[in-house]
């Protein structure tokens, strides 16, 4: 039987996907019929209070627009930021750390790495996620090369069960020494911790993180611990809430490596889904990109409180074990993005004189002064609406813009301290946001070897088409895409996404390829991926296996990912190859395979492609004055939803959609594509 859901879930009706997409202002949500690629969707207010809520809006909103019932879904996608949120705001389950006798303060020591923004000289390490009063030992000993020293000793087990019970713990976290090379001790601990501690969430480092580095290892652990209790209940409530509204479709979310899978894989590994929303805006912007014949991408999702920046070359989206939530690294494959807190609704301060932007948000609520829901800080989406960027009404008209009070804000928190007019305030804000964004681009960019004017930027989420422009002018490419949805691309993304995991080991010890053990390791990990398809309802025919190894030179912090070969030497040759493509040189120094990856996916039924029809050329719906750096000038406002194939826009000039706002400024023209994306280019001067 295939994935795509039960044979008792088929019916008469048509066969609808949904994808639901929440985020920290607005939940996004995309209903579609795979077989003809019809699409609605729907936006609605998240929920901070109750998620599941604004998922339940959402979905009640595309239905209506679909005249369809519940009973049409065959599948439901979920992107979310349950698990993001808890880390970031440490409002997790309150956990503990199991570890080897003589490491309990493995978590404090750390790394001698100094943040990179931080300075040398005032860095305070922050407070680590479980204090060193909630972390009990056990005797045992494992070598590296997974050799066992001392038997685990289970009457320390059990004593370390009795500790966490008198510590009313509601997760506990096992990372014991070397487990990636044996994970016996581990497996027999949390068997022993599971039937003496009933009802308290338990996870093991073997099953998150089998490989080498223990901080690393301890702390993605931990992370996965305190996440777990909140995401497994709030699984269970969207499956319930699913349910009870007579929802028949299997649920499937969102995973930070840019695929989907069901709900018990999430509930025993949270943490993948830590950058899931993220995730699946990339998937989504590679997959409209291809439609127009774009594989060359800086992606730029900007919401309301962030701004998350990816690129994608030949189409491949790349992924990372050096990834990071907030302070903590979480090494667990992700997609490869930089993320900064500016947004929408980042606030906008001045402090001695000097105008700062973020990274604090007005979030959902209050909100931006503009949305009259008690917001009085200035924020980016104010500065929009004092130079007339957005219409007065937003998301197809049930929002109307308060642009007194955001006038207001921008009066009191910035223009009269700094003793400059309201717009100039207001295009200093931009400029500040844009700059932050401009750094996050030249990290994914130039910092790692590609020339930003060879791609053609991709801006998105809510705010993204707002700042287009300016950003392409500012890093010097000639290109900007619009998709169809950019303010609903995370959901569209999910429809994009292949279901997908990754099965990882370390070798017990790092060294030149040793290819009949790498066999081996890697057999092992393809019979996980085995079981994990049956576990998902993987059709045979479905399921598609890569092998990917991971090398250094020796002596060298980190490793690079590379495809599996049949040869150690070709196997060294893509090492160097990657190497110098990413640092410009190669060592003569021995390279070493350190860790092997598995990666498992199948790919979903993909949405029938969109084909835009030409038409007549586009007709202004209203005239609208903005102010721009030349002075106030009125210009043209399309509704995006009349522009047919072919049509062209020059700017300066406003295009308008439930989901967004494009703002096309002078010097650039819009061209509407056959996929519907709109490709702005700016003329050669």
């Amino acid at each position: 039987m295939s994935f795509d859901g039960a044979d008792s879930a088929r019916g008469a009706g048509p066969a609808l996907t949904l994808a639901v997409d929440i985020g920290g202002t607005f939940t996004d949500v995309a209903l579609a019929d795979i077989a003809t690629g019809q699409v609605w969707r729907a936006k609605t207010p998240s929920r901070p209070d109750d998620p599941s809520e604004a998922f339940l809006t959402g979905l009640r909103l595309a239905l209506r627009a679909a005249g369809a019932v519940p009973g049409d879904l065959r599948q439901v996608l979920h992107g979310t930021t349950v698990a993001t949120n808890m880390i970031l705001e440490g409002k997790g389950a309150r956990a503990a750390l199991v570890t080897t006798r003589g490491f309990r303060h493995v978590l404090g020591i750390g790394r001698q790495d100094i943040p990179r923004a931080a300075n040398l000289y005032n860095w305070i390490k922050p407070e680590r996620p479980v204090p060193a009063s909630r972390i009990v030992e056990v005797a045992e000993r494992v070598l590296p090369g997974g050799v066992v020293t001392q038997p685990l000793d289970e009457d320390s087990v059990a004593a370390a069960a009795e500790s966490l019970r008198e510590m009313c713990v509601d997760a506990v976290a096992i990372c014991l020494l070397h487990a990636f090379a044996n994970p016996e001790h581990e497996r027999r601990t949390a068997e022993i911790l599971r039937a003496a501690l009933p009802g308290i969430a338990v996870t093991a480092s073997s099953d998150v993180l089998p490989v080498v580095r223990e901080y690393e290892r301890t702390l993605a652990s931990v992370l996965n611990a305190i996440v777990m209790p909140g995401v497994t209940k709030y699984v269970g409530r969207i499956e319930d809430k699913l349910t009870a509204e007579g929802v028949p479709a299997p649920l499937l979310l969102m995973q930070s490596n840019g695929g989907v899978a069901g709900a018990d894989k999430i509930r025993s590994a949270p943490a993948l889904t830590a950058l899931s929303g993220p995730a699946a805006g990339v998937v989504g912007a590679r997959s409209v990109a291809a439609a127009s014949g774009i594989n060359d991408i800086l992606t730029v999702d900007i919401g309301g409180t962030s701004a998350d920046i990816c690129l994608v070359s030949g189409g491949k989206i790349g992924l990372t074990q050096q990834g990071q939530v907030g302070d903590w690294p979480l090494p667990l494959p992700m997609v490869d993005m930089v993320t900064i807190g500016a947004g929408g609704g980042s606030i906008a301060r001045v402090a001695d004189g000097v105008l700062t932007v973020g990274p604090e948000s007005a979030g959902a609520t209050p909100g931006p002064a503009a949305y009259g829901r008690g917001g009085t800080e200035a924020t980016v989406t104010d500065a929009h609406v004092v130079l007339g960027h957005l219409p007065a009404r937003l998301l197809g008209g049930d929002m109307a813009l308060d642009v007194v009070a955001a006038r207001r804000a921008l009066e009191d928190g910035v223009a009269r301290p700094l003793g400059i007019a309201v717009e100039d305030a207001a295009r200093g804000i931009l400029a500040i946001a844009d700059n932050k964004m401009v750094g996050a681009l030249r990290v994914v960019s130039v910092e790692r070897g590609f020339d930003p004017r060879d791609f053609t930027l991709l801006p998105f989420g809510g705010a993204g088409p707002l700042h287009g422009c300016a950003l392409a002018d500012l890093i010097g490419t000639r290109r900007v895409l619009i998709v169809p949805a950019p303010g609903i691309l995370c959901a569209d993304g999910l429809m994009a996404a292949d279901l997908k995991s990754e099965f990882s080991r370390a070798r017990p010890r790092a060294g030149v390829a040793d290819m009949a053990e790498a066999e081996r390791l890697c057999a092992e990990l393809e019979a996980d991926a085995a079981v994990w398809f049956d576990a998902e309802d993987v059709a045979e025919a479905d399921r598609q296996t890569s092998r990917v190894a991971l090398l250094r030179y020796a002596g060298q912090g980190n490793e690079l990912a590379v495809p599996w070969a049949d040869t150690v030497e070709a196997l060294e040759a893509g090492f160097v190859a990657a190497h110098r493509a990413l640092y410009g040189f190669e060592l003569s120094a021995p390279i070493e395979l350190v860790t092997l990856r598995v990666e498992a996916r199948a790919t979903m039924q993909a949405l029938a492609p969109a084909v835009l029809a030409p038409g007549d050329p586009p007709v202004p719906v209203d005239h609208v004055p903005i102010a721009l750096p030349s002075g106030r000038q009125t210009v043209p406002l399309f509704d995006r939803s009349t522009m047919k194939a072919g049509a062209i826009i020059e700017g300066p000039a406003i295009v308008s959609q439930l989901d967004t706002t494009t703002l096309i400024t002078p010097g650039w023209t819009g061209t509407v594509q056959t996929s519907g994306a709109l490709l702005l280019t700016k003329a050669d001067t």
